[in-house]
């Protein structure tokens, strides 16, 4: 049953003119006949119905994007790069009423949304530097009388799908880099956070971006997704989201062969030898547990402590996550909400597991009072790898910590995964970090830090946390086919 709607916060967000509950499909908003609620995970109340987008509309999105493709891939570079700059500017304009939305709907600490505002606006802002980058290569002949180049082009229409931890970084990381590239697009928000996703396509609209070109469609994922990976007009899919509905794109995109760009599960390990810098390992470990109330696919979830500073460590850490606020994002506390009540009875299962494995809990290990999908900050010790939790990622705030003897060990126990993602190491040892930046099987290694992305870094992963990079002028080249021409001089 769909809990009743929060009348005050329903007003609330009726007052923001960048809140809008109907799909966006060539340039204006289109209706449905079935809708479905938005949600507050903070208060489990309702605060929007949003329009459903049925399969008809999924193809006439395609439809839209396929006719807006010549005319938006033709612009010079140069063009494409002031709308690109447009939307940016309308992005920041907006921040404070962007993060409130993803507040409401997504229930994160206020200052973590307006710093994903923040995040979201700076790949729209490279990308439109970007897009005048993407140049001809000339290779040298192996032939005699003949002149050889490399093009590249947009591939074409391009579908994605965006989850709801971060609604916005999410969306415009990969629109961004798709428009600066010359693709049209297609975009279906997590049904959980459409909102954010939405209040982005009016900036868009607002900002110049012709009509067709870009498009967002809320609604089931089943209904809007799976026609587009079965379009043979829509040439590549870039998702993030979880590795097992990963595969089924995969699977679902063979028939068409489409170019996939999967950002999908993480696993990171957070490895601390006894040379660190205790107190900034201490912090940087807190911060990558615990930020997005754990929810953030580069959270670590396996930590790895050398057992010469294995006690202090955990002593201090625990320390630090005590000292953590659990509240509603409004209040700008540390953990805010978990999402759903999957995600907290997962946290439950994998502490009981752990539990009757033989790790013992310091603090923490059950819901918060704040409300229903509020979780303790969570502390486990002694954790064995045949636990669950080191197998599996946890996406919460429960943190597994367990201690190691040797370089050697700590590498295997690491690489011991179907996941790489992100890998955290900290030592003062330079020989040691390179050793370990080249062991780990990660796409990336974070050195002494825990933040590392940003539109400059190639964002990916290697095994089954995904295929593809996003970021950077990889994440534009994704979005591109190479033509290869060679004329003839003779």
């Amino acid at each position: 049953m769909l809990a009743t709607i929060d009348d005050t916060q329903t007003a609330r967000l009726q007052k923001m003119p960048l809140v809008k509950t109907r799909g966006y499909v060539d340039g204006s908003w289109r209706s449905a006949s079935s809708s479905f609620a938005v949600t507050d995970p903070a208060t489990g109340h309702d605060i929007a119905r949003v329009h459903a987008m049925d399969d008809n509309m999924a193809e006439a999105a395609v439809s839209a994007a396929q006719n807006a493709f010549g005319a938006w891939s033709g612009l010079l570079p140069q063009q494409r790069a002031l709308v690109l700059k447009e939307w940016h500017v309308k992005i920041i304009e907006h921040r404070e009423e962007l993060a409130q939305i993803m507040v409401a709907e997504q229930g994160k600490p206020i200052s973590e949304a307006r710093g994903e505002i923040d995040y979201a606006a700076s790949f729209v802002e490279f990308y439109a530097e970007e897009a005048k980058r993407a140049n001809v290569e000339g290779i040298t002949s192996h032939m005699p009388n003949a002149e050889v180049e490399l093009w590249r082009e947009p591939i074409g229409v391009v579908a994605l799908v965006t989850p709801w931890n971060f609604p916005s970084a999410m969306l415009t990381r990969k629109a961004a880099a798709a428009l600066a590239a010359g693709c049209t697009v297609v975009a279906h928000p997590s049904a959980e956070t459409p909102l954010s996703a939405l209040a982005l396509a009016q900036l868009a609209h607002e900002a110049g971006i012709p009509a067709g070109v870009f498009n967002v469609l809320p609604g089931d994922a089943q209904t809007i997704v799976t026609p587009w990976c079965r379009d043979p007009r829509v040439r590549a899919l870039s998702f993030t989201g979880s590795t097992e509905v990963g595969r089924l794109l995969y699977s679902q995109c063979a028939n068409t062969v489409k170019r996939l760009v999967l950002e999908l599960g993480g696993h990171a390990p957070f490895i601390v030898f006894e040379d660190a810098d205790l107190d900034r390992a201490v912090s940087e470990a807190v911060s990558a547990k615990f930020a997005t109330s754990g929810q953030d696919c580069l959270g670590a979830n396996r930590m790895f402590i050398d057992r010469g500073i294995y006690g202090e460590f955990c002593m201090r850490f625990k320390e630090a996550a005590s000292a953590l606020k659990v509240g509603v994002g409004q209040d700008d506390p540390d953990v805010g909400p978990l999402m759903h009540e999957r995600l907290v009875q997962k946290q439950e299962s994998q502490i009981a597991d752990a539990l009757a494995k033989g790790a013992r809990l310091t603090l923490g290990g059950k819901r918060h009072v704040a409300g229903p999908l509020f979780f303790e900050p969570t502390v486990l010790v002694d954790v064995p790898n045949t636990a669950d939790i080191m197998r599996e990622e946890t996406f919460g705030p429960v943190a597994a910590l367990t201690p190691f003897d040797n370089e050697d060990e700590v590498v295997a126990r690491a690489n011991d995964t179907e996941y790489g993602l992100v890998a955290y190491v900290h030592t003062q040892d330079p020989k040691r970090i390179y050793r370990m930046s080249r062991a780990l099987e990660f796409g990336m290694v974070a050195i002494n830090r825990t933040s590392v992305t940003g539109p400059p870094i190639p964002f990916g992963g290697v095994k089954q946390s995904g295929l593809g990079r996003e970021g950077a002028r990889h994440g534009l080249e994704e979005f591109t086919e190479i033509k290869y021409v060679c004329r003839d001089w003779s």
